[in-house]
């Protein structure tokens, strides 16, 4: 069996044990993603999905030590309430707020995110090469749109405006990274009141998942023509809100590039070797039926 350093400690990958937390996670395609790229690199082991309900939480943080897992990614709606069971927070851990990828060093548990810079990474490579100077609109105020804004806010936008249904959640996140930024927060219904001049629009909810894909977070009746439309959900490869701004003349961008970048930001952390992309982003494609 090989083995391979990681973050200073070594990693059994002859059988490695890898997995993805949240709730629900039937939808997840990260198993598929990457037990195909556990076979491009020659590594045997699995990658498992784990419907994990908030109260349980905790038992299955624990449960990740028992069962020997060399680490999990983490989802909806875990990323923020999983900090507390950790040891360790990595620096994009605890600036984010979030964690979406734990890894395991023999017992001990640390918390990373790179859903921020997958994002940033997929965004500037299919829509948007220079966010400079731009000014963004994000939808939600969860953990995603944590890891979002904070990576964000590293290009130097003009302004990033973050709108929640709760209100007071997009101006308790618009707060925290105050210093780092021109950020604000506002209500859904304050949405038509900034678009005029908003270049990207992104959307961080899971509202337009599958299965329910005729849902949409909001009206594209009010976007510009020339804006770009972006939406973390990959699964569909279009959702409707994709589709309604495509129809209204806007550029879209999905989320298979920002859940292929992210999960292979986190192999890498398991397995101290490159993740093979181009094989996780066809095994992606193959399996939701489309091209983006």
């Amino acid at each position: 069996m090989s083995e391979t350093t990681v973050n200073g400690s070594s990693a059994n990958t002859g059988d490695i044990l890898l997995g993805v937390m949240g709730d629900p996670i039937a939808q997840s395609r990260s198993p598929i993603m990457h037990t195909a790229a556990l076979r491009s690199m020659g590594i045997s082991g699995a990658y498992v999905p784990l419907h994990i309900i908030p109260d349980k939480l905790g038992n299955a943080v624990e449960a990740i030590r028992t069962l020997g897992f060399r680490g999990v990614n983490v989802t909806i709606p875990h990323k923020v309430a999983v900090m507390p069971y950790l040891d360790a927070l990595d620096e994009s851990a605890k600036d984010i707020g979030a964690v979406n990828t734990i890894v395991n060093s023999n017992g001990f548990l640390t918390g990373y995110n790179t859903d921020g810079i997958g994002y940033v990474r997929s965004l500037k490579a299919e829509a948007f090469s220079d966010l400079t100077g731009a000014r963004i609109l994000v939808i939600g105020a969860g953990g995603a749109a944590r890891g979002i804004a904070a990576a964000l806010l590293r290009e130097a936008p003009e302004t990033i405006i973050v709108a929640n249904r709760t209100a007071d959640k997009a101006l308790e996140l618009a707060a925290e990274w105050s210093k780092k930024g021109n950020i604000t927060g506002i209500s859904l219904d304050q949405i038509p009141d900034v678009l005029t001049d908003i270049d990207v629009i992104i959307n961080t909810t899971s509202v337009g998942m599958y299965p329910h894909m005729n849902e949409t977070p909001i009206d594209a009746s009010l976007f510009h023509e020339g804006m770009v439309v972006s939406d973390l959900i990959y699964n569909p490869l279009r959702t409707r809100l994709l589709q309604d701004s495509l129809a209204r003349g806007c550029r879209i961008h999905g989320g298979l590039g920002m859940f292929v970048y992210q999960g292979a930001y986190a192999l890498e952390y398991w397995t101290g070797q490159p993740a093979p992309i181009e094989v996780m982003r066809q095994t992606i494609l193959d399996c939701l039926g489309g091209t983006e």
